[in-house]
């Protein structure tokens, strides 16, 4: 797709400075590069607004937020679908904030922690949203607390969930791995995920997590490491 408005200016700018600051031995900004395709046509066609909330929920819908942030898709969730989410948030700072946003909003609680393959207490680098345990990132170091998602569902008697987001900053590869494993994935009617590049090997991973969901699950849309949405293709079994 042709890209428009800021993301052309910034090609059209990349594209004269680049050569010119490359002859100078000056490297270009990475906040001037070209936004790579997938990304301008994701912006295109208003993606956040018209794909991420498209779930033909309704209010006995449980929804699962992994990696809650600020809590805005939960709180776009609850507000379209006035469904019950369980925001899951590592980071005690944002989670606290997230707790205050929906102190008085029964339909939303709040998990200071994050899942995992297995319990754990980790360091983390603190960088707002791109906060992560996985890859570092320049920022203050910061213990969070992991749980297993697997004894999760257990301890939370979750049986079946309508629609699951990821976004937890390269741990997404691990923790796939770990609900396909364990046979959890087929209790999630609906993945959102937002895939992570953490190397060279990255799109390989994606790849091979891809193949393994796709056992289970047809994709909706997918745009490379941006948003990709997963739909399970017949009902989960009865956890026994």
């Amino acid at each position: 797709m042709r890209a428009v408005g800021r993301d052309a200016s910034r090609i059209r700018l990349f594209e004269w400075l680049a050569p010119r600051a490359a002859g100078l031995g000056v490297r270009v900004s990475e906040r001037l590069s070209p936004p790579r395709p997938s990304l301008r046509e994701w912006r295109e066609a208003d993606g956040d607004k018209a794909m991420r909330l498209e779930y033909d929920l309704s209010a006995s819908a449980v929804v699962l937020d992994v990696g809650g942030y600020e809590g805005q898709w939960a709180s776009d969730i609850v507000a379209r679908f006035g469904c019950r989410v369980h925001i899951f948030e590592p980071v005690p700072q944002y989670a606290l904030k997230i707790e205050r946003r929906f102190e008085r909003n029964p339909l939303v609680t709040v998990h200071p922690f994050g899942l995992s393959v297995e319990d754990a207490r980790v360091q983390a680098s603190l960088a707002g949203d791109s906060t992560s345990h996985v890859r570092s990132r320049s920022g203050d170091d910061i213990t969070i607390e992991l749980r297993s998602a697997e004894a999760v569902f257990r301890d939370m008697d979750i049986k079946h969930v309508d629609l699951m987001k990821l976004n937890i900053e390269g741990a997404e590869y691990a923790l796939l791995d770990h609900l396909i494993e364990t046979g959890l994935i087929n209790r999630v009617a609906n993945l959102q995920v937002q895939f992570h590049e953490l190397g060279p090997g990255s799109a390989e991973d994606v790849a091979r997590v891809r193949a393994r969901l796709a056992a289970s699950h047809d994709p909706t849309f997918v745009f490379d490491f941006v948003w990709e949405s997963w739909r399970r293709r017949s009902p989960a079994p009865t956890p026994d």
